[in-house]
């Protein structure tokens, strides 16, 4: 039986669905379009504060152009910092399962630089009859999961997050010309950033495990502590009871606070096809629990550019 949810979307006729116990909910009776009015605007920023992640089915009006002009009376789109968008796009990041667009693994969006994005908004283009189903972790859940003793560890933790990573190590599966397409493209320009392992939400006060792959140590810490620690806390993060699982169609769009969420996208679909777009919208420094707030590190120059998108 659906779970109806009460609140300021109601009061603008849109109907909210929650899917999963602590994460996610389907918004119904909404077309997501630059010409929202201001209210419902202000409505779906509540419920993705409220449920973190929201699913909108059957938005096939929207086309690249369409989705980025929503994005924009969202918030301020940006682009990837190393990945070339779409052609003819401004903001569009394509994933496309036959050029590298398969994450396949848990993470937040960006974390290698400072200011990573506030929300993520993915349309569904071309979707498998089987599989490709896409996975996000309420990761203010998990912190408040945490027996008191880790909670006060996990907030004195800071990490060093890059996407300059073992990409075959990772993806033991991966091809020459994948792991090529990764250095050229995702680890163009190399990024270390500083980040408290917990985040203060900048418009809820909520307390989450920012960490995710892209997670290359703790500071202060040898490696092989390092590789420890994250699995204890990262466990936390990935419980299924902190999860909620999307099957695609064609034409939906899902939003995430990508403050306060990993996500990994599920390549189980074989040499079917899939692709989906992303708009990402403008972000803030993180700010930890004794007030300090996350450094980006000198961007080192890496090895080319070429047209490919590979985790993000």
């Amino acid at each position: 039986m659906s779970i109806v949810e009460q609140s300021q979307a109601a009061d603008q006729g849109i109907e909210v669905v929650r899917v999963a116990g602590k994460i996610g909910a389907e918004v119904r009776g909404i077309r997501l379009s630059a010409d929202l009015e201001p209210a419902k605007l202000e409505a779906i920023r509540q419920e993705l504060l409220r449920h973190k992640v929201l699913f909108f089915r059957g938005q096939n009006h929207l086309d690249d152009a369409g989705q980025e002009a929503f994005a924009k009376a969202f918030g301020e789109p940006v682009a990837h910092p190393t990945v070339p968008i779409k052609e003819g796009t401004s903001y569009v990041l394509e994933l496309d399962s036959q050029h590298g667009g398969r994450a396949n693994s848990w993470h937040t969006d960006v974390t290698f630089v400072a200011a990573y994005p506030q929300a993520s908004i993915l349309r569904g283009v071309v979707i498998p009859e089987a599989g490709g189903d896409t996975v996000w972790a309420n990761a203010a859940a998990a912190y408040d999961d945490l027996p008191p003793h880790l909670k006060e560890l996990a907030d004195k933790l800071w990490a060093i997050h890059t996407n300059d990573y073992d990409y075959a190590a990772r993806k033991t599966a991966a091809t020459s010309e994948e792991i090529k397409r990764h250095k050229e493209v995702f680890a163009s320009t190399v990024y270390e950033t500083e980040h408290p392992v917990v985040r203060v939400h900048p418009e809820t006060g909520e307390r989450s495990l920012l960490l995710g792959h892209f997670v290359k140590r703790f500071v202060d810490l040898p490696s092989s502590d390092s590789a420890h620690l994250f699995a204890v806390l990262q466990s936390y993060v990935t419980r299924q009871e902190n999860t909620v699982r999307w099957r695609w169609a064609e034409g939906d769009v899902v939003i995430w606070d990508n403050r306060a969420t990993q996500h990994y996208a599920v390549n189980d679909y074989g040499d079917r096809h899939r692709v989906v777009r992303r708009v990402t919208i403008d972000g803030d420094v993180p700010v930890g629990v004794d007030g300090r707030r996350s450094v980006t590190r000198t961007p080192q120059s890496g090895e080319g550019s070429a047209p490919s998108a590979s985790a993000s």
